[in-house]
Order: C-alpha cells, then sequence, then structure tokens
C-alpha cells in the first residue's frame, strides 16, 4: 500500500537516500529541507528532475526544523494535498567534532536543537493528524554513539543523539494505544559516503581548541577519527541505512521491529540496546502496561 510519507533534514545523506529509496518503493515521500528557495533551490531542482527521469513521487517540502512555523505549515501542506499523512521519518541531525570544553553553551543548546527539540516540533505538528487516524508510523534515525562505544570529540554530538533516542523510546509507549507504531533506526559510524563528518561542527573557543591540541591530548582528534575509520569495512555502504528504513515501512502494521540496527563496525551498541530495550519491556509489563509494547489497532 502506498504511504505518504515526510522525511525531515532529506537534502543529502540518509535523508536524500532515503527519499529516494522510498520514492521507489513506490510510496509518495516529501523530502523535508531548509531555504528551498535560497541555498538548497539546486536540490529541489534536481528532486523534481530525479522524480521525473525515474517516474517516482518525489517531491521536495520548505520544512525548517528550528522553526515550529515552518514545520506547521509544511505538515498542513502534505495534509491538504492528500487527506492524511502516514509515516514521519526523524532524520534531520548535526554532528560536531571537537573537544567538549571548547564548545559553547550556546553551541551545544544548537546542537539540542536540531537533533531534538526539531523532533518535538516535527511530532506536534503531525501527531494530531496520526491520532486523529488511528493509524501511523514514527521512525526515528538514531545512532549507534548512544548506547554503543563512545570515541572522544564527539561529546555534545552523542549527547544530543541520545537525548532524542530517548524522546524516540518514551513516544514509543504514549502513541501505542493510538495506533501508532514507532521504529527507531540505529546506523552505525558511517565515516564516508555521506557527509555527515565533513560538514561536521567546530568548536567556537579557538583558545581552549588549541590547549588541547596542544597538550597531552595533542594525538586523540587523528587517532580517533582513523581508528573509526579503520573499523568500517572497506564495502561499508549508507545506503543500507535507507534500504533498512524502507524495509521497516513496507512491514505490515503491528510487525515492525522497535529497533533496527545497521552498523558495519558493529561498536557494541545493538548489544547495549538488546538489554535496555529488554529492561523496558519488563518493567512495563511489571506495572501493568505490557499492552503498550504493541500498537493497537483503532477501529
Amino acid at each position: 500500500m502506498k504511504s505518504i510519507i515526510v522525511i525531515t533534514g532529506a537534502s543529502s545523506g540518509f535523508g536524500l537516500m532515503t527519499a529516494r529509496a522510498l520514492a521507489h518503493a513506490g510510496h509518495t515521500v516529501y523530502a523535508g529541507m531548509r531555504e528551498t528557495a535560497g541555498r538548497n533551490a539546486p536540490r529541489v531542482t534536481e528532486v523534481r528532475q530525479y522524480a521525473s527521469e525515474q517516474g517516482v513521487d518525489l517531491r521536495a517540502i520548505e520544512m525548517d526544523v528550528a522553526s515550529q512555523a515552518s514545520v506547521d505549515a509544511a505538515i498542513a501542506q502534505i495534509i491538504a494535498n492528500h487527506g492524511r499523512l502516514d509515516v514521519v521519518v526523524h532524520n534531520a541531525g548535526h554532528m560536531s567534532y571537537g573537544p567538549a570544553e571548547a564548545f559553547t553553551p550556546e553551541q551545544v543548546a544548537a546542537l539540542y536543537d536540531i537533533n531534538v527539540l526539531s523532533t518535538q516540533r516535527v511530532n506536534r505538528a503531525a501527531l494530531p493528524r496520526l491520532r486523529k487516524q488511528g493509524r501511523g508510523l514514527v521512525v526515528w534515525v538514531s545512532s549507534s554513539s548512544t548506547r554503543g562505544g563512545t570515541p572522544p570529540y564527539l561529546a555534545p554530538y552523542f549527547a544530543a543523539k541520545a537525548g532524542m533516542d530517548a524522546l524516540a523510546v518514551s513516544y514509543a509507549g504514549e502513541l501505542a494505544r493510538w495506533g501508532i507504531e514507532t521504529s527507531i533506526v540505529v546506523p552505525g559510524a558511517f565515516t564516508q559516503g555521506t557527509h555527515h563528518f565533513a560538514h561536521a561542527g567546530t568548536p567556537a573557543d579557538g583558545v581552549v581548541a588549541k590547549a588541547y591540541a596542544a597538550g597531552p591530548t595533542s594525538d586523540l582528534s587523528e587517532v580517533a577519527f582513523k581508528g573509526l575509520a579503520a573499523l568500517e569495512p572497506v564495502d561499508a555502504d549508507p545506503q543500507a541505512v535507507a534500504d533498512a528504513i524502507v524495509a521497516v515501512v513496507d512491514m505490515p502494521f503491528g510487525k515492525r521491529p522497535f529497533r533496527v540496527h545497521v552498523d558495519p563496525s558493529q561498536d557494541g551498541a545493538e548489544i547495549v540496546n538488546g538489554v535496555a530495550d529488554r529492561v523496558r519491556a519488563e518493567l512495563l509489563r511489571r506495572i501493568g502496561l505490557e499492552d503498550i509494547l504493541h500498537p493497537r489497532v483503532v477501529a
């Protein structure tokens, strides 16, 4: 069955790959991105041309996840066009790289805004419709960094993704009785094939950053990045993340996995998440809320 899908942060990387893959799977896909009349205008043209050449229903839509008004307008437009919205994919995010102390509080807050608060803006715009329908799917693109091995110099990003993952887990239980299903997709550290690392934010406090670069931690940055890259198999392909999301979307309602790991480096997140998710399930059973472990079929 064709779904109406919106993906945040879909101008590049996992988002754009996923948007294209879902469109090829037969769905109507809105690729959310900001500055569609400015910086991303060429991307809008590319999306339109790609859709025409490939014969798929892929559309760019203005959606600045840092603005509630922008998000509200985008979701309203999608619902006006189709009378429904079936799937929300929380993909928007931004990485930072450098010693934690050298990032200003304002920089850390900005990372939280795009990685965590953006999902809240989108949910507040989209969930009223999904709850009214009594059916829907929310896919969260998390990160193995939330519970896997944690190399240095990625602290603000790790903290923000952990916040997003925690929000996803809580939302899952709160939405289940409304007939809304949750799947959390957990990519590993893909150091190639996207611009995730290349476009990472850097510390604003140059004095502190230089101190770390000259002191006993002078090798951390290079060793950490090279180590991550070395763990990644040569055939690691970020398209696997997009394919995993397509597989989740195309599964029957009620049969989708709560969490899917796509981690060629195997940094340990799947093991730790497995324990944490079992603990969550056991607690819900003990307090009489076992039913919210699965979405309810709403008549």
